[in-house]
């Protein structure tokens, strides 16, 4: 999975005082949705993610599954082969010290230290607290989709040279949970998440968030370590 994040850069003018304003109401709102996912014990989300990139003419969509715990920070995402299919493609499965990350096709999986911090989004669970730390948030006002209202707030990294340079974020503003990440880079792709389905303290054994050997016959493991 591609590594993602990002944010649009406004020109404020005249307007100051506004941009305060829009910017501590933004503030509030993501407030709101990372206390409400912080909140569970555990979550399940359906997504699909989306690649595109228009100059290129590549756009590649795959359908996913995450699971979470936020207050443990351990997590388990699956990408299927295409969008509404079964086979799984890949997985990250991490348990908050180890990273594992299986290959399907090349029946191999790759053991790492998890990750303490990265230049964009390693994995969909990173959307609900993205903007805690090393981004700027503005809220931009509201859009309506299929008769919901969902909130708008662009992300900007503090750190310029990060190759995602926006991170635009719908907010399902009665739910207060996060609709969709859409993620813009230098290199012109677009990475999209949406949420499909949503899960709130689903119950999840602790062998969700580890690797399985034994399930897995004949495939490699490499140490990164």
């Amino acid at each position: 999975m591609k590594t993602i994040i990002l944010y649009s850069i406004l020109a404020i003018s005249t307007c100051s005082t506004a941009f305060a304003q829009k910017d501590t109401q933004a503030k509030a709102i993501l407030n709101q949705v990372s206390q409400k996912y912080k909140s569970y014990d555990a979550i399940k989300t359906d997504f699909s993610f989306t690649l595109d990139n228009p100059q290129a003419g590549v756009k590649e969509t795959q359908s996913g599954t995450l699971i979470s715990k936020a207050k443990s920070g351990k997590y388990r995402v699956t990408l299927y082969a295409s969008a509404g299919a079964k086979d799984v493609d890949k997985e990250i499965i991490n348990d908050g010290k180890t990273q594992w990350t299986y290959l399907k096709k090349d029946k191999e999986v790759q053991v790492g230290d998890a990750p303490k911090g990265t230049d964009g989004i390693s994995n969909p669970s990173q959307i609900f607290t993205i903007y805690e730390h090393g981004y700027k948030y503005l809220y931009t006002g509201e859009q309506k989709i299929g008769g919901k209202a969902y909130q708008v707030i662009d992300l900007t990294p503090e750190n310029e040279k990060q190759n995602i340079f926006k991170v635009r974020l719908l907010i399902d503003k009665a739910k207060k949970q996060i609709y969709s990440a859409q993620l813009f880079d230098k290199n012109g792709n677009r990475y999209n998440y949406t949420v499909r389905s949503f899960t709130p303290n689903a119950q999840v054994a602790d062998a969700t968030f580890a690797w399985d050997a034994k399930a897995h016959p004949g495939v490699e493991l490499v140490d990164l370590r």
